[in-house]
């Protein structure tokens, strides 16, 4: 009898740990304090992410790109005119301690425009499968523990791979979001990043949500488009709950669809041949469709024409494309 009971606690164990993902979400407990979500803003003032601030008014956004960094690096890039900040862990080194130590940089700074720090939005080094990003959930956590304000998830395959990216980083305690399971995010991941924002432990794990699916969230969560497994999928994933920007990847689209630079006539034109825009034209559409921002490289000589297309985020946020782009959408928030 000992032996079949014990036989029968296995067998269920086993059944657990491989059933599907899907079904392991753990539901919320009656008892669990769980708020509908606001369906307006309850903040005022500047946002905690200036990047929220620049949509509201409907100004395309420019950004800067770190690779690895700490305090000083930190102390450095505070004073950029980027209006936010890619820090680079995809293929950079993967050093959370720097990121944290690049974070208290920007806060000894400050900005010019008032808020706490420059927003930092970072790339990480997980496939964009579902299946590794649920294995690594840690790394979106403890990204996130740092103070960081969002994260661009690369080679974003599956709307499952975006779902999984938004679970990890929500408290079991967020308001509901049909589409989406209760976040896993744990007690202690509050109060470094509380210090980084400027609020208090209890109003960060308030606002620390996604941005505009929580009108008072203050993260934001991107998907890189960038095979052709993802393109196949890009109009379902960037509809996944808490997704607010997509971009489409040129550089890795041009090795699985062009092949390895150089081994290809010149003639072709590289991103701008007529496949490589077929794949552009495919993700901003689909971006569009969903009510979500598109990334693009921006130059000095196209950042007008990006505008016109619809990008509301570009690169080279030092640099003349982002001053030319700001006068062409006559920004008058500092910069």
């Amino acid at each position: 009898m000992k032996i079949r009971n014990f036989m029968m606690a296995g067998m269920a164990a086993a059944l657990l740990v491989y059933a599907p993902a899907e079904a392991q979400q753990a539901v919320s407990p009656p008892n669990a304090a769980i708020p509908e979500m606001p369906k307006t803003t309850t903040r005022t003032g500047k946002r905690v992410n200036r990047i929220i601030d620049m949509w509201l008014k409907n100004q395309p956004v420019y950004y800067a790109q770190i690779s690895g960094g700490g305090y000083e690096e930190g102390k450095r890039l505070a004073a950029t005119k980027a209006d936010y900040i890619t820090y680079e862990m995809e293929h950079g080194p993967m050093d959370f301690k720097e990121l944290r130590e690049f974070m208290r940089g920007l806060v000894e700074v400050g900005t010019r425009t008032g808020h706490k720090t420059v927003p930092v939005i970072v790339t990480l080094p997980i496939s964009g499968t579902a299946d590794a990003v649920r294995a690594n959930a840690w790394m979106i956590q403890q990204t996130l523990a740092q103070g960081v304000h969002g994260i661009l998830l690369c080679n974003a395959e599956s709307p499952e791979a975006a779902r999984a990216m938004i679970e990890a980083a929500r408290y079991p305690f967020a308001p509901r979001v049909e589409g989406l399971a209760q976040g896993t995010r744990g007690n202690g991941s509050q109060s470094y990043p509380a210090t980084v924002w400027g609020v208090s432990q209890q109003e960060y794990m308030r606002i620390a949500d996604p941005w505009p699916m929580n009108p008072d969230g203050e993260f934001l969560f991107g998907l890189k488009i960038e095979n052709p497994r993802a393109d196949a999928n890009v109009e379902t994933s960037v509809r996944v709950p808490g997704i607010s920007f997509a971009e489409w990847g040129p550089g890795d689209h041009g090795f699985f669809i062009l092949g390895r630079p150089g081994t290809y006539p010149a003639a072709q034109g590289g991103e701008n041949s007529p496949v490589m825009q077929l794949v552009r034209s495919r993700v901003l559409a689909a971006t569009k469709a969903a009510g979500v921002k598109f990334l693009n490289a921006c130059s000095e000589a196209n950042v007008e024409q990006q505008i016109k297309d619809g990008t509301m985020i570009c690169t080279g946020g030092d640099s003349p494309a982002a001053d030319k782009g700001r006068a062409f959408t006559k920004r008058t928030d500092p910069w």
